[in-house]
């Protein structure tokens, strides 16, 4: 399997460590890290404040960046809208789209959502008397398209479902279900926290009303994310976060807002942050995000295979890599996850354990929790015999 041999530039992957929790988050690069730090030794201040050279140039970082980033998606930058994390961008969106639907109206989601795009529907829902509905899944742990066509109707307002599991690795089939959500008028979201990393998405392409993600999982900093809207849509929508940075005019009695995005982004800018989430965007398209999707292809094949060579382990999604990315999920007869994630760590092998954010789907799948290894593009072939070797260790442990 030809490797894209970028290993050696994640500082935190030397000492041998074998990452496989990138789901939960990604590790960093050495040019994200040095680009944080080069903002705080050279380019420090607050951006759209002042006109002094300092501001404008932390003026100038914050919106290339979101340039580099609209690129990225094929949006364009006024389509950008910055936030802490696909968790925020779904609780904002949210709360925007509160004044769009009405008492007996449906939201649809499915059943392999992460809490962060089932909590916030739930509440809207609640609010506004509206009706939440759920696409389940076959036992194949595919969508249930039939189904869709059921449950998204003239009633619908909302579709929001997650582009890929970050549960089962399940790719879920966005371009159907785009069609019967915009047949019906209804927006179309997207929860990109888990495709984003892997896939090239173009947001014109496939149609896409609005898309979250966050910058944390794609090899950027915490504490940021993107919330992408179609400019036409948010030049429709009212901002429900107020204050600095998000107005044009203010008097005693009332706020003229300023221009999209600006007037989604009240309080002090993420400029840091989002400098490095450019530099790590930067980082993914000299890879080649082609390249990055075939080469984890070709490692996921791989790891499937080789877990299925261990008697007691059971995985839990797709068993091929047809309409699947690499997170794997799975249980060994007799072992808690909690236990295999504990036994991992000593040998320097960092997996998730527990229900993943997905307890409507881990109820569904009569499952407590499961251990998860998720790939990305610095896990290599020897990562994967190494969790292999360790999990027989795990079995011999618990056999005895």
């Amino acid at each position: 399997m030809q490797t894209l041999n970028c290993k050696k530039d994640f500082p935190i992957l030397k000492d041998n460590l074998v990452y496989l929790d990138n789901a939960a988050t990604s590790q960093k690069p050495r040019e994200v890290i040095e680009a944080i730090k080069e903002f705080y030794e050279k380019e420090n201040a607050n951006a759209h404040r002042g006109i002094y050279k300092l501001a404008n140039k932390a003026t100038e970082v914050y919106e290339e960046a979101r340039k580099i980033i609209a690129r990225f998606i094929n949006a364009e930058p006024e389509e950008i809208i910055f936030t802490s994390g696909t968790t925020e961008s779904i609780n904002l969106l949210a709360q925007i789209l509160e004044d769009h639907i009405k008492e007996g109206e449906k939201i649809v989601i499915t059943e392999l959502e992460h809490h962060s795009n089932i909590i916030p529907w739930q509440e809207l829902a609640r609010r506004k008397k509206a009706i939440l509905e759920y696409i389940s899944i076959k036992k194949n742990y595919e969508l249930d398209i039939e189904k869709a066509k059921k449950i998204i109707d003239k009633k619908t307002r909302i579709v929001s479902i997650a582009h890929v599991s970050n549960t089962i690795g399940t790719i879920l089939p966005i371009e159907e279900i785009e069609q019967l959500a915009h047949k019906q008028k209804a927006f179309f979201i997207i929860d990109g926290a888990q495709s984003i990393p892997h896939l090239k998405i173009d947001v014109k392409k496939e149609n896409i009303d609005f898309l979250a993600f966050s910058g944390h999982k794609i090899l950027g900093p915490l504490g940021i994310g993107i919330l992408y809207g179609k400019k036409e849509l948010l030049k429709k929508m009212q901002p429900k976060r107020f204050g600095g940075g998000m107005i044009k005019e203010v008097t005693k009695e009332k706020a003229i807002w300023a221009e999209i995005p600006h007037c989604f982004e009240a309080g002090t800018p993420k400029i840091a942050e989002a400098k490095g989430l450019a530099v790590a965007i930067l980082y993914l398209e000299k890879q080649g995000m082609e390249n990055i999707e075939e080469y984890e292809h070709n490692l996921t094949r791989y790891a499937l295979g080789k877990l299925k060579e261990i008697k007691n382990l059971k995985i839990i999604g797709p068993e091929t890599t047809n309409q699947r990315l690499g997170v794997i999920s799975f249980t060994m007869k007799g072992i808690h996850p909690h236990d295999i994630a504990e036994i991992l760590d000593k040998e320097n092998i960092a997996i998730r354990a527990g229900h993943h954010c997905t307890q409507p789907l881990h109820k569904k799948l009569k499952l407590e929790s499961t251990a998860r290894i998720s790939i990305y593009l610095y896990n290599t072939k020897e990562d994967i015999n190494k969790l292999i070797e360790s999990l027989k260790k795990v079995e011999g442990v618990f056999s005895k």
